[in-house]
């Protein structure tokens, strides 16, 4: 330390007494200094984003720290092509949808975004950001042209396991269903309603495997010789028993030796039943 201060290495601050740091050149860190300067004239600045919101919003900031418009238009130039998506996990006030849609009227590009704000402003401010500035806004000399484009906007429901890692059934069975069949990876055309000849608690079903999810809100279910009986393939139902079935219940009371015979593959359905 002191052969660097003897060397004037060491920078005690203004008034000599902060705490020490180490003074290094350009020529010994030349590679980590950054070669390129964006100048509020060229991205823009705190205040020309506070200047495009109030533009937006009617005269009111409302956001307390947007981002200007013109720096995330820069980074997306840099960091991906015409037809990327952009992904915003903390999208604040929708200056990334609002980059992004100006980018592609400029350049005719298909870019797309996806944007996530868990903040009570999420439809207010975010999306309705990104609604204007696709419809225009403004009047008179200050009228501003839409942007043109669309977006969908989603909210969040209830999760669909609770903290135990139970099925959350507050969900109801329509979405549990679409769960399953999501996480099965059943494909959309092989997916089926309760309404088919087969079952009212088959998920999905192709000529390989039949997803059946056995489920009753109100009571505890079984895989048996019953329910196996209920089940309806071949003759008139226009679709024979496929080679693998795959059954979700509560409990099951089949032998290894039988399931694995005829192709019977048993989930356990995530939930407490003690309770029933």
């Amino acid at each position: 330390m002191r052969e660097f201060d003897d060397d004037g290495r060491i920078w005690w601050g203004p008034t000599g007494e902060a705490r020490p740091s180490i003074k290094r050149y350009l020529n010994e860190v030349a590679d980590l200094v950054p070669r390129t300067l964006w100048t509020k004239e060229s991205v823009g600045s705190n205040r020309s984003s506070k200047n495009e919101q109030r533009a937006i919003f009617a005269g009111a900031a409302s956001f307390d720290t947007p981002k200007p418009s013109a720096l995330i238009e820069r980074i997306i130039q840099i960091a991906a092509s015409s037809s990327d998506i952009v992904l915003d996990s903390f999208a604040g006030s929708g200056t990334t949808g609002h980059a992004v849609l100006k980018l592609n009227a400029q350049d005719s590009g298909s870019r797309r975004f996806v944007m996530i704000e868990t903040e009570s402003y999420a439809d207010t401010l975010t999306a309705e950001r990104v609604r204007r500035v696709m419809t225009g806004y403004g009047e008179a000399k200050k009228e501003v042209q839409g942007l043109g484009g669309g977006f969908d906007y989603y909210t969040v429901g209830e999760p669909m396991f609770l903290a135990d890692d139970n099925l959350n059934e507050a969900v109801g069975t329509e979405a549990i269903r679409a769960y399953v069949a999501y996480s099965e990876g059943i494909p959309t055309d092989d997916q089926t309603t309760v309404e088919n000849p087969h079952s009212p608690y088959l998920l999905g079903l192709n000529r390989e495997t039949a997803w059946i999810f056995h489920y009753e809100p109100d009571r505890a279910t079984s895989l048996d010789m019953d329910f196996l009986a209920g089940l309806r393939f071949g003759a008139s139902t226009g679709a024979g028993k496929p080679g693998t079935v795959i059954i979700y219940a509560d409990r099951c009371l089949l032998s290894a030796a039988f399931m694995t015979k005829h192709g019977i593959i048993f989930k356990k359905i995530p939930r407490d039943i003690t309770r029933f």
